[in-house]
């Protein structure tokens, strides 16, 4: 695929790099895409692995996706730039699944520690202890990443009820939660005592199954259903771009924040949001917890549970400032945010 194919892309934004990989003998096809970066400090990023519908598809989720880091990064208060990686999950593993993450691990070697990648969608913590094998480059494997983003959404959602209804107080208040998966599991565990109503909707049939056993009260609704529950709260917590601008006009909830990456299809779907009066929590300011959490790793080569919490508390006051930034200047959260991101990576990097 060539340099100028690439740089037509809308995901596009002048990328340092991305990388085709692959390896015949495992199946493993997929991208390494770099936002930003230098030579002192590593890029950060985790692998995603999906069933693309095509190379064109991956690349795009890749581009799209390491943009995002970057901003996540930067609103973060760290000093790294943004990357991702997806890999494309072939039709048939047949037992190839290790294979093809040692084969993406030693790719990843291949960049020289230039990044520095975990689990995302599609990866758990058996395959992170597959690639640790390979590459010295995987983080993860210490503290609770899972854990960490939940409680980064829910310190988000709190900031976002006090901004709406005066109070931050999960009391009574009414949730529609989209993907019930690692993130979204984790947040019906943080809400269900409190919370007067939790509504769910995922095309995995057997999470949501699960999470219901566990939480008899919380209700399933079906997955395009889920835009239209009049609730307090909707939490996207599965795949990216799920609010399309025609979804962004279905909302019927009163504020959107969630634990999904990159969950505005484009800038429009968020200004419908925002005219339409709906609070919208940009999303890499809100799920950055475990992106704090691995990053923490790293940087100290173990895991400290109350200096994790600590960093993860800024994400609070990072969106408070976002809030009364966007209600002084009437203008949608997304672009107050992302003028906040760029100013610090564009004098950081």
């Amino acid at each position: 695929m060539s340099d100028m194919v690439i740089e037509k892309l809308p995901e596009f934004d002048h990328h340092q790099s991305a990388t085709f990989i692959h390896d015949s003998k495992s199946g493993l096809r997929g991208f390494i895409a770099v936002h930003r970066g230098s030579t002192e400090r590593p890029s950060f990023g985790a692998t995603r692995f999906w069933k693309y519908p095509s190379e064109m598809a991956a690349l795009r989720d890749a581009l799209g996706l390491a943009r995002t880091m970057s901003y996540k990064l930067a609103m973060a208060g760290l000093p790294y730039g943004g990357a991702k990686a997806v890999l494309m999950m072939p039709a048939h593993l047949n037992g190839r699944r290790s294979m093809l993450l040692k084969a993406y691990a030693e790719r990843v070697n291949y960049l020289s520690g230039r990044f520095v990648t975990g689990t995302d969608v599609g990866l758990n913590q058996d395959d992170l202890a597959v690639m640790r094998r390979a590459s010295k480059y995987m983080v993860g494997m210490k503290g609770n990443v899972t854990q960490s983003t939940a409680f980064g959404i829910l310190h988000g959602i709190k900031a976002s009820l006090k901004e709406v209804f005066g109070s931050d107080d999960i009391a009574g208040r009414t949730f529609a939660i989209q993907g019930v998966g690692k993130i979204g599991g984790a947040l019906v565990r943080l809400l269900y005592k409190e919370s007067k109503r939790i509504v769910i909707a995922d095309t995995n049939r057997s999470q949501v199954s699960a999470i219901i056993r566990v939480f008899p009260r919380v209700q399933a609704v079906r997955a395009a259903d889920i835009y239209r529950e009049k609730v307090d709260v909707f939490s996207p917590c599965a795949v990216s771009r799920s609010i399309t601008r025609k979804k962004a006009g279905e909302v019927a909830a009163r504020i959107v924040v969630g634990g999904a990456n990159s969950q505005l299809e484009d800038r429009k779907a968020g200004d419908i949001l925002h005219r339409r009066g709906i609070l919208y929590a940009p999303d890499y300011v809100v799920n950055a917890g475990g992106l704090i959490s691995v990053v923490d790793e790293y940087e100290h080569h173990d895991f400290d549970a109350k200096r994790v919490l600590r960093r993860v508390l800024r994400i609070r006051k990072n969106l408070e400032n976002i809030f009364a930034a966007a209600r002084r200047t009437r203008r949608p959260t997304h672009m107050v945010a992302d003028e906040f991101a760029e100013k610090y990576f564009n004098g950081n990097t």
